[in-house]
C-alpha cells in the first residue's frame, strides 16, 4: 500500500458530540423499525438558507438537533455508514436540507439514549433517528453485502510500540456523562475547526485534517478513520480499553488562502500543504497502520423516501 492521500471532503463543517457514535460502522438490520424506540416529540422543517455550515449534536437527556442536514447525512448517521455504502433513493436525497429538533421521553430509566453501546451496536438514540426517518420521511431500506476493498487498522510496529500521540484514557466516561445529564446542555467546542484543540473528554471532534478523540475504544477510532480513508476501516489492532489522541494531517483538498489571510467562514485556520497524508500521520503519530485488504461491506439500498410534512 502506498501513502497516497485518499481523504474525502466532508460535507460537515463540524461534527461534535460527546456521546454520539461516529457514523462509520456497518449497517445493522433495518427491518425492525416499527418496534424501535421513538422520540417523544420531533420537529422537522426544510432549511432553505443556502448556508454550507452543518451541525449535528446531542445533549444529555436525549435531545437531538440537526441543522441544515440532508436526508443522506441523517441516514449515514442513523445507520453508522459511509457515503459510498448508501445507494438508490430520490434525487433530492443529498440536495435538500432540513432542520430537526427531537426529544426523547424523560425519565424512562434507560439513561442517555445516545450513549455508545460497548458492543458496537446502534445506540437507542440512533434507533430513534431511524424510527423518525421511517415515520416522517417514509424511508424504506434494505441491506445488501458486497466484497469490496477495505482497510484494516493494525499496530504498525512488530514490538507493539504505539505512537507519541496515542495515550490510554483515564477518564470514567460513564460517570462523566451521568453527571452531565444533571447540568443541562454541553458547552460548544473551544475550537470550531478542531485543529490544535484538546480532545473532548469522552467523544470525537472532527475538523478539516484533524481528528480529536477522547475516551474512545479502537473500534470507534476505526469508524472515524473511515470518514477520511475512502473505505471502511475495521479495527484489527487487538488493543483494548479507551484512548485519547489528536491526529493531524493534510487533506487532499486544501483551501488556497494567501499568507496572513483570516480564517475561512468555518473558522478553520490554514492547513499546511506540506503536511503528512492521512496514512503517514496514522503511522507516525499513532503507531498504527491502514493495511489494504478486501472484505464484506454492507450496503444500504434506499427503496423509497418522501419529503416530510413540516411541523
Amino acid at each position: 500500500m502506498t501513502n497516497k492521500k485518499k481523504t474525502v471532503r466532508l460535507a460537515l463543517t463540524i461534527l461534535t458530540v460527546s456521546s454520539l457514535p461516529v457514523v462509520a460502522r456497518q449497517a445493522s438490520s433495518p427491518g425492525s423499525q416499527a418496534a424501535a424506540p421513538q422520540f417523544e416529540v420531533a420537529s422537522v422543517k426544510q432549511n432553505r438558507s443556502g448556508e454550507n455550515r452543518v451541525m449535528i449534536g446531542v445533549q444529555p437527556g436525549g435531545r437531538f438537533t440537526a441543522t441544515n442536514v440532508t436526508l443522506r447525512m441523517l441516514i449515514r448517521n442513523a445507520y453508522q455508514l459511509q457515503d459510498f455504502q448508501i445507494t438508490g433513493g430520490p434525487s433530492w436525497l443529498a440536495d435538500d436540507h432540513f432542520d430537526i429538533v427531537a426529544k426523547a421521553e424523560a425519565g424512562d430509566g434507560m439513561g442517555d439514549p445516545f450513549r455508545a453501546d460497548p458492543n458496537g451496536q446502534p445506540s437507542r438514540g440512533q434507533l430513534m433517528i431511524r424510527a423518525l426517518l421511517a415515520d416522517r420521511f417514509k424511508l424504506v431500506v434494505h441491506n445488501e453485502s458486497k466484497e469490496m476493498p477495505i482497510y484494516a487498522l493494525v499496530v504498525a510496529r512488530s514490538d507493539g510500540k504505539l505512537g507519541p500521540q496515542l495515550k490510554t484514557s483515564t477518564v470514567d466516561c460513564a460517570a462523566l456523562m451521568a453527571a452531565a445529564r444533571g447540568r443541562g446542555p454541553l458547552p460548544p467546542p473551544p475550537d470550531p475547526s478542531g485543529r490544535g484543540a484538546a480532545p473532548p473528554p469522552c467523544g470525537i471532534r472532527i475538523g478539516p485534517g484533524n481528528l480529536a478523540v477522547g475516551g474512545s475504544p479502537m473500534e470507534r477510532v476505526a469508524n472515524s478513520l473511515s470518514m477520511f480513508a475512502g473505505r471502511i476501516v475495521f479495527d484489527k489492532t487487538g488493543l483494548t480499553g479507551n484512548y485519547d489522541f489528536t491526529l493531524t494531517w493534510t487533506p487532499d483538498q486544501v483551501a488556497n488562502r494567501p499568507p496572513g489571510a483570516p480564517p475561512g467562514p468555518d473558522g478553520a485556520p490554514p492547513i499546511d500543504p506540506n503536511g503528512p497524508s492521512l496514512f503517514t500521520a496514522v503511522q507516525e503519530q499513532l503507531g498504527l497502520k491502514l493495511d489494504s485488504q478486501r472484505g464484506p461491506v454492507t450496503l444500504l439500498v434506499i427503496d423509497g423516501a418522501e419529503h416530510p410534512t413540516e411541523n
